[in-house]
């Protein structure tokens, strides 16, 4: 635990060292989140309410999700995989840690160093530019950073599933790209997932995407509460515990065909 809470340090502190990068990617993502704001103001035209989502609820989804890209690290995480093609992986399999948690450690620092320098800070900007919604509740809140932990953790568990394809091919990138580009579809990342046709969200269901933003989102607005909101965080866990599990035994797999250097 020492040896994980440790490389977790050391990856909030390295991420925090990026500081050009973390404005850089602060401005862009406020600028996107303001143009999609805008975009389902106009959608909405007079309707105050679309499939239990206020006007209000629409704009905070657009800012939430905004500040969520980095966190959950939508647009591709190719780590893993570049340790692969580069021999790296050969001393990291050495390490007296597993493999999982190794990675799992350092992709929880960085994500909190993004959370706190992208992710709140552009929660702050968006609110000067349009009123949104903020939880009214304690236990809303609680609800919330549970489900933010779980959320990142679906997705770790995902994105390390993805990059394992790096065992059996020489370029796995186009394999990484269209994995990330259907989560980030079916996550409800782009419209949210009430917007969609029952039959949609139906088959949304069976996947892990909507544990990565659209429950995070639903859990922030309020709009799930009770016994669903109990059912939606357990959803989450069990996503994460079956991708953990399935890319256990990739990686064993994985190991057995691995070839560095001849070896």
């Amino acid at each position: 635990m020492r040896l994980f809470y440790h490389l977790a340090r050391l990856a909030f502190q390295r991420q925090l060292t990026y500081r050009t990068a973390n404005l850089a990617g602060l401005a862009t993502n406020l600028f996107f989140g303001l143009l999609r704001a805008a975009v389902l103001i106009a959608l909405y035209g007079v309707n105050s309410e679309v499939s239990g989502i206020t006007l209000q609820g629409a704009i905070t989804y657009t800012g939430l999700t905004q500040a969520l890209i980095a966190f959950i690290s939508f647009f591709g995480w190719y780590d893993l995989m570049n340790t692969v093609y580069r021999g790296d992986i050969a001393a990291d399999l050495l390490k007296p840690f597993d493999y999982f948690s190794y990675w799992l450690a350092q992709d929880l620092g960085r994500a909190l160093a993004i959370l706190l320098t992208r992710g709140l800070t552009l929660m702050v900007f968006f609110a000067l530019f349009y009123r949104i919604t903020v939880p009214s509740r304690p236990e809303q809140w609680l609800a919330l950073v549970v489900s933010l932990l779980l959320a990142l953790l679906v997705s770790f568990a995902w994105r390390f599933l993805v990059n394992l394809a790096s065992f059996w091919t020489p370029n796995a990138l186009g394999i990484g790209r269209f994995a990330f580009g259907l989560s980030l579809f079916l996550s409800g990342f782009i419209m949210p997932l009430r917007f969609f046709p029952a039959w949609f969200v139906t088959i949304t269901s069976f996947t892990p995407f909507p544990s990565m933003i659209n429950t995070v989102v639903e859990v922030y607005l309020g709009v799930v509460t009770g016994p669903d909101l109990a059912l939606a965080l357990l959803a989450q866990l069990g996503w994460f515990l079956g991708l953990a599990a399935v890319s256990q035994l990739v990686l064993r797999q994985g190991v057995r065909t691995l070839v560095i250097q001849g070896g």
